[in-house]
């Protein structure tokens, strides 16, 4: 990909214009809670910028056209799948994870079920968010590489820079506005892509002339069984992902947290469509690409120029925003859950910079895995990230949330560890159904439901 002068200009002014309002907010942070939480005075528009920003990345965009160029309208399922959780998270469970007044899931499970659930829920969640951040670094080591032919090692150094550009000195303020700006670049351009790509399609019927009607027009492409997964994956994973529930507890009460998340999800659902699109009009148009370059190499072609420039930065914003939310949602566990609640560190502004240094040594080291994985399909990562995060937060935290009280801290306890316990082995074990998932919460539930039944024999008999 060759940018033009006026795509190159237009680029640089949106990244730059994008990057200082992030900066700017790192005025007002002076503690650790500043920078994790906002000061818990987030309205709805913030919540929902926290929670887009992270979500619409690499994946949502890059990542969903290159499987639409390779499979068609089962890449959807990404954007489908984690909208629908977001609705469904802010319907029933923003308003007791807010009220909770906690920082992190880990916090609330230790309430409820001791403190060995904090390590545990940790353990669960950082990793799944890592491979999350696995799959925005793969769209954006691509695109550095591919826009500006640098080596890999200049690209993941343009990253970690703009990484912590992005929210090092803001925190999750800085990761909502970026997130509601970089939700007017993608509706700007690849929204307007998308209409111009299903025209030059032919509209319905041209599409439907041109794919045959499986795998191309179903979201089943893939098999039943993989969409199920891809679905259940993306709704149980962003309900057990500390950067959205993080965004829940900044709210200034539970009424916004509740609001935001809905309207996240709203937003959310039809952002990967447009994608979709564009990836199937270029394996129709450009079937010798490399199918992870369909949407940006459709931006630089089929774009006015100047439009083009923007589209791009939105990508490269879009893949980095979300690095950077997933980030500051490790960032704020390895700071409170290990610094603050396991070392009894107090100091606020010395938990402010371990937070802050530990999103980029995230980032560096997700630099560092992807470039052991640069061939490796994008939505594979994110798929497998919202599955390991389920495994040991989802069914545990649902319990709590909907029948308080009811499962024993030993059971809970359980639960959470044989959950992922089948994440971590069921690879190994059956590496022809690598889908651990399910496996998982099956296993969850052989500790909650026995559990659950002993309690209410106990209440019974008391």
């Amino acid at each position: 990909m060759q940018l033009t002068t006026v795509q190159l200009v237009s680029m640089v002014i949106t990244l730059v214009a994008t990057l200082l309002p992030g900066i700017y907010a790192g005025r007002r942070v002076k503690s650790a809670d500043d920078y994790a939480l906002g000061g818990r005075s987030a309205g709805v528009g913030m919540v929902a910028g926290s929670i887009i920003g992270t979500i619409v990345g690499g994946a949502a965009t890059v990542g969903t056209a290159q499987l639409g160029f390779t499979l068609g309208q089962t890449a959807w399922w990404f954007t489908l799948g984690s909208g629908i959780g977001l609705m469904v998270m802010g319907l029933f469970y923003a308003r007791p994870l807010r009220n909770s007044g906690l920082t992190t899931i880990s916090e609330f499970l230790v309430i409820n079920f001791g403190k060995h659930a904090g390590p545990l829920a940790s353990l669960s969640a950082t990793t799944g968010i890592f491979f999350s951040i696995v799959a925005s670094m793969l769209t954006s080591i691509h695109l550095m590489v591919g826009l500006f032919d640098v080596s890999l090692f200049t690209a993941g150094t343009l990253i970690v820079v703009i990484v912590a550009a992005l929210v090092f000195f803001g925190g999750i303020s800085s990761s909502g506005l970026a997130g509601m700006f970089k939700l007017a670049l993608i509706f700007a351009t690849v929204f307007v892509g998308g209409f111009l790509a299903y025209g030059d399609l032919g509209g319905l019927p041209g599409i439907k002339a041109t794919f045959p009607a499986f795998p191309w027009l179903s979201l089943f492409g893939k098999g039943v069984e993989d969409g199920l997964f891809s679905f259940a994956s993306m709704f149980i994973g962003v309900i057990s992902t500390q950067t959205y529930v993080q965004a829940l507890f900044s709210a200034r009460d539970s009424k916004t947290a509740a609001a935001g998340c809905v309207a996240a999800g709203l937003i959310v659902i039809p952002v990967g469509l447009p994608s979709v699109v564009i990836g199937m009009y270029m394996h129709a148009a450009h079937p010798e690409i490399s199918a992870i370059d369909a949407l940006p190499l459709y931006l630089c072609t089929y774009l006015p120029e100047w439009l083009g420039g923007v589209g791009i930065a939105g990508l490269l914003i879009s893949s980095l925003g979300s690095i950077a939310g997933l980030a500051l949602g490790i960032g704020t566990m390895i700071s409170r859950d290990i610094f603050y609640k396991m070392l009894g560190m107090q100091d606020v502004r010395r938990l402010l910079w371990i937070s802050r240094f530990s999103v980029v040594a995230v980032t560096v080291c997700a630099v560092i895995f992807v470039f052991h994985q640069l061939d490796s399909l994008v939505l594979y990562w994110n798929y497998l990230s919202m599955a390991f995060r389920g495994a040991g937060i989802f069914l545990p935290l649902t319990f709590i949330v909907f029948a308080k009280g009811l499962i024993p801290a030993k059971a809970g306890l359980a639960a959470m560890a044989a959950g992922i316990l089948i994440a971590c082995i069921w690879p190994f074990l059956f590496p022809e159904s690598a889908n651990a998932l399910f496996p998982s919460l099956a296993c969850n539930l052989l500790f909650l439901l026995p559990g659950a039944v002993w309690t209410l024999m106990k209440r019974k008999n008391a």
